[in-house]
């Protein structure tokens, strides 16, 4: 059977195809149309994963709706109505783009459908957005049973949720509504401090181990009524976001003594210090809402999704501090998980189909679940174009070569196998480099991903070493997790200099370039068994210098998606300074590349298979 999960029509818009009950392909919209955050119609996601899954023109059994539209509808109306004239504005730029598409999704995906050569499916389901979140942490986790907790903006008229998983069946058990909302709530926080709502937020979390929690208090005391159970209520008098096309109002400028910094402006200490306090406010939510979850649950495991379930600082300190024994969450949290959360949701749910698991393995395949390239598409696509190349007769050469480079300071694009599902690269689309070099944090952040210096990177690490160099004792395969370095690979630095990018330069550990200045890290521990290609690369640089990390961070530059095609990889390696190139079994060294011109059309020549 075949179930084709949608998202869409919002921000991140994605495609799943799960056939019998297995996830065989997903992949976001951004990635083809290299529009970050597509929020258009999946179209190009579709037709991958029809493609991929082999699925024949009439052969599709389901279609499945991550949102209620209806729903959503009825909510902004009521929310329009209730702050009258004041929302005219938004009302009126609203309300077009859900007359023209959102009102009138079963025709949008007939459409889609029928211009790609297939049949629309007598079964059309829509679920709940929260439903869809609930059902794409629970149902590919490792876990029979479970506590589930969703948070994120707002679905519907849903905030936040509790619910339970047992076997096939989930059940949502409580709900915040909208306007109250933690996810909102983190945004307004975001774009007070200039960075852009729903992709700023990592931003945020990265620059609050700058700060302190000056303004918690304050936060607690007048924005947040925060109740023990973790539900709360937000003073609406200092959001705009009911009414306005903006987050926050003349009043939380008043309140926190300055307005909105404009963005790309100078951060000060007052930006670093608010993102440090709401990030301590957000971290006591979550763990009020853990603890509640225990209580009307009795589950002793959790599984997170959502877009504050991208929060990794957060998830750190639930699995150190929280009631759980285990989490698991989503690596697709966001938006474009819900395109598997529906389709799964389908599945058990509605056509009551049992689940398997063994307590151990999930039903991801490592997030690596969009399109591969053969050796003989790239080499054709070389050669037609001119490119410099060697070619390595094995895995084994590649890895034995690229951990060289890197250990003599190069940074190198790494492209292999299936492109990873959500917003983490995992090592199949990553930029990696020595994180033993002082210098290298900086340098890839200004050189490489064009984007502000005090942005930490992630360490990959092999998973049978990860409880040597960090303080984790569970896999952290997807990236979702901080931990501290170890006390025995830290370096004391004493009192941290005044000026931001000295402070970021400074030398925290032996590994400084994935070390924040908390002595933490966002780590990604890697198995030979869930991620081979990449294994035998890190087990390589180990090998040659002691070390089992590299620095691992998302083949891309500010502002644009994670690289999907050869040809997309390409124009990344050549308008950036990285060194090097790996195509899978391909090396392209950037001095020896013929002249290129970066405006030239693109238009990419793969078949996305």
């Amino acid at each position: 059977m075949n179930i084709l999960g949608i998202s869409g029509f919002y921000h991140d818009s994605a495609a799943a195809l799960v056939q019998d009950g297995v996830v065989v392909a997903a992949a976001q919209e951004e990635r083809f149309t290299r529009k970050r955050h597509d929020a258009d119609f999946p179209v190009h996601s579709i037709a991958y994963c029809l493609r991929r899954g082999g699925v024949e023109p009439d052969g599709i059994d389901a279609v499945a709706f991550y949102d209620k539209p209806i729903t959503t509808f009825v909510r902004l109306l009521k929310t329009y109505m209730r702050v009258g004239p004041r929302g005219f504005r938004s009302f009126q730029t609203a309300m077009p783009i859900w007359l023209r598409e959102k009102l009138w999704i079963p025709y949008q995906i007939e459409k889609g459908l029928k211009g790609l050569g297939y049949a629309m499916p007598k079964d059309l389901y829509f679920t709940e957005h929260h439903e869809s979140h609930a059902a794409s942490a629970f149902y590919p986790s490792p876990f029979d049973s479970a506590a589930v907790l969703t948070f994120d903006g707002v679905g519907e008229w849903a905030t936040s949720s509790i619910g339970i998983g047992r076997g096939h069946e989930l059940t949502l058990t409580e709900q915040l509504n909208f306007p109250h909302s933690i996810g909102l709530l983190y945004s307004a926080f975001t774009y007070h401090c200039g960075f852009r709502v729903n992709s700023g937020e990592y931003k945020l979390m990265g620059l609050a181990p700058y700060g302190e929690p000056t303004y918690k208090d304050l936060i607690l005391d007048e924005l947040v009524d925060l109740h023990d159970d973790g539900s709360f209520t937000l003073d609406m008098k200092y959001f705009g976001y009911l009414h306005s096309l903006k987050m926050t109002n003349d009043r939380f400028d008043k309140l926190f003594g300055a307005p909105a910094r404009a963005p790309e402006s100078e951060l000060t200490k007052r930006e670093m210090d608010m993102a440090r306090s709401i990030q301590e406010v957000t971290e006591e939510i979550v763990l009020k809402m853990a603890h509640h979850a225990v209580k009307v649950t009795g589950e002793r495991r959790a599984c997170l999704a959502g877009g504050v379930a991208l929060n990794c600082v957060s998830n750190g300190r639930l699995l150190r501090e929280g009631p759980f024994d285990e989490i698991w969450i989503q690596p697709a949290a966001g938006d474009a998980g819900g395109a598997i959360g529906t389709a799964l949701y389908a599945w058990h749910q509605i056509e009551g189909e049992p689940r398997t698991t063994d307590g151990v393995h999930d039903g991801m395949s490592g997030a690596y679940l969009g399109p591969r390239f053969s050796d003989d598409e790239i080499a054709r696509y070389l050669d037609d174009n001119g490119y410099a190349y060697e070619r390595f007769a094995s895995s084994a050469e590649r890895a034995e070569r690229v951990a060289e480079l890197v250990d003599e300071g190069n940074v190198l694009g790494l492209f292999l196998g299936r492109m990873e599902f959500g917003p983490r690269a995992l090592g199949h689309r990553s930029i990696i480099g020595d994180p033993r070099s002082p210098k290298m944090q900086s340098i890839m952040n200004l050189k490489i991903k064009h984007r502000e210096s005090f942005r930490p990177f992630a360490p990959a690490v092999l998973a049978e070493r990860a409880s040597e160099w960090f303080d984790i004792d569970v896999a952290s395969p997807y990236m979702m997790i901080t931990a501290g370095v170890t006390e025995d690979h830290r370096v004391d630095t004493g009192a941290h200099p005044d000026d931001l990018r000295a402070w970021v330069n400074e030398v925290r550990s032996d590994i400084p370039a994935v070390t924040h200045v908390d002595h933490s890290a966002r780590l990604q521990t890697v198995d030979a068994e869930q991620s081979p290609e990449f294994h035998e690369v890190i087990a390589a640089f180990e090998a040659r210098t002691g070390c089992p990390v590299l620095i691992n961070t998302s083949f891309n530059v500010r502002g644009e998606p994670i690289v999907c095609t050869p040809d997309d990889a390409y124009r990344c390696f050549m308008r950036t300074e990285m060194d090097y190139l790996v195509l899978e079994h391909f090396l392209l060294e950037k001095v020896a590349q013929p002249d290129w011109d970066s405006e030239d059309d693109w238009q990419s020549t793969f078949e996305l298979d």
